[in-house]
């Protein structure tokens, strides 16, 4: 089993930065695929960043070159960093983790709100 928590969102201004951070817990040596969601009341979770253990780092168009996922294997963490965001970013976020037996991870949740 893991368990994920995530944490760092917040109120931020239109072109500002957060970092979200995802902690990660229990059987994390099994984990390989790891990534972050994103969802508001009116649209279905959206993949906002995706990073497999072995393959490559892939990202919604909507948050390219604005959003970048990242990893420290040794603290058991992975994060996003996100600059310049919208109000469209608006969301709650996700941090998400598959294991080797196909089995899914969700953290809570935490919310990003930006907004003048």
């Amino acid at each position: 089993q893991v368990q994920l928590v995530e944490s760092g969102g917040g109120l931020v201004q239109p072109g500002g930065s957060l970092r979200l951070t995802c902690a990660a817990s229990g059987s994390t040596a099994s984990i390989w695929n790891m990534a972050w969601y994103r969802q508001t009341p009116e649209k279905k979770r959206e993949l906002v960043a995706n990073f497999p253990i072995s393959g490559d780092i892939n990202y919604a168009d909507s948050v390219k070159d604005r959003f970048t996922i990242s990893r420290n294997a040794a603290r058991n963490r992975w994060y996003l960093q996100m600059n310049s965001l919208k109000p469209e970013d608006t969301a709650a976020y996700f941090c998400y983790a598959r294991d080797r037996a196909a089995r899914d991870y969700w953290g809570q949740g935490t919310q990003v709100t930006v907004s003048s």
